[in-house]
């Protein structure tokens, strides 16, 4: 599946619960990013994954969810996602908790990085 105006217009639609996300085409998906910052990403089979790290694994352990894995050239790589529960889909409230998180992930990220490399914005 392509992604299409219209998933990205709903990507942002349900995004919109984390104040001042927007979202960008890349990878042949969409990232969702906030300050500078990406937190979650929509592949382009429909799958939407959030930012994860030691932190958070293993709230998504729990919902049953695996982490996304980059494929390139015959190898494998984590990039730091895992699929986002079903559940969100239909719960804002819970959307929101989730995407929170993510963000801190992207954070904590973001902060291990030199300053010369590191990409917040307002």
């Amino acid at each position: 599946m392509a992604i299409t105006r219209e998933f990205a217009s709903h990507l942002e639609d349900l995004f919109s619960v984390l104040p001042g996300s927007h979202t960008r085409r890349m990878f042949g998906g969409v990232g969702v990013f906030r300050h500078g910052l990406m937190y979650a990403l929509a592949l382009e089979d429909g799958k939407i994954c959030l930012k994860a790290d030691e932190q958070t694994h293993a709230d998504f352990t729990a919902e049953g969810c695996a982490p996304w894995v980059y494929e390139r050239n015959g190898r494998k790589m984590d990039m730091g996602y895992w699929q986002m529960p079903e559940h969100l889909m239909d719960d804002e409230e819970a959307r929101r908790q989730w995407a929170q998180k993510a963000f801190e992930v992207a954070m904590r990220a973001g902060a291990k990085k030199p300053p010369a490399k590191r990409k917040l914005s307002p």
